[in-house]
């Protein structure tokens, strides 16, 4: 009897530790979204480069692929000027060492100086763990569907 009082325990300790640390991945996803949210705005060379892999893949809704070097010195440079950015109906779904991340992206622009416009898109974005940190691996932007 006392065996399997043990086992029962045993068991539910696992699950609740398995649990926390679903928890855990998807507040630090959430965390390292927000930071690539606010490093996109403001064109900071270090934080843009502390949150991507070399590999990144950077898919834009109009079919252009960056690499990590044309995402960073495009935001660095302001030929890609986001003036704002919001993020809404955002889900993060962690496999592993992986996450995927997909959320409806708002944005207000000022490319090269031009006048501001506006950016609706749907996103996802792959992040995968690097000991303790996210770093994104990939992006693919597509344009939202228009509701008839």
């Amino acid at each position: 009897m006392i065996k399997k009082f043990l086992f029962v325990v045993s068991f539910l300790m696992v699950i609740a530790v398995s649990a926390q640390k679903k928890n855990d991945n998807t507040q630090s996803v959430t965390e390292a979204s927000e930071k690539l949210r606010l490093a996109m705005i403001s064109g900071d060379k270090s934080s843009l480069e502390s949150l991507i892999l070399p590999e990144l893949t950077y898919g834009h809704s109009g079919g252009h692929i960056d690499d990590a070097k044309e995402f960073v010195e495009k935001l660095v440079s302001k030929k890609s000027d986001f003036v704002t950015i919001d993020i809404t109906n955002q889900n993060v779904q962690i496999v592993g060492n992986t996450a995927i991340v997909r959320h409806h992206l708002y944005a207000t622009t000022a490319d090269l100086g031009k006048a501001p416009g506006d950016v609706t898109l749907d996103n996802v974005l792959v992040w995968v763990k690097i000991k303790k940190d996210w770093k994104l691996l990939a992006r693919q932007a597509v344009k939202v569907e228009k509701k008839k």
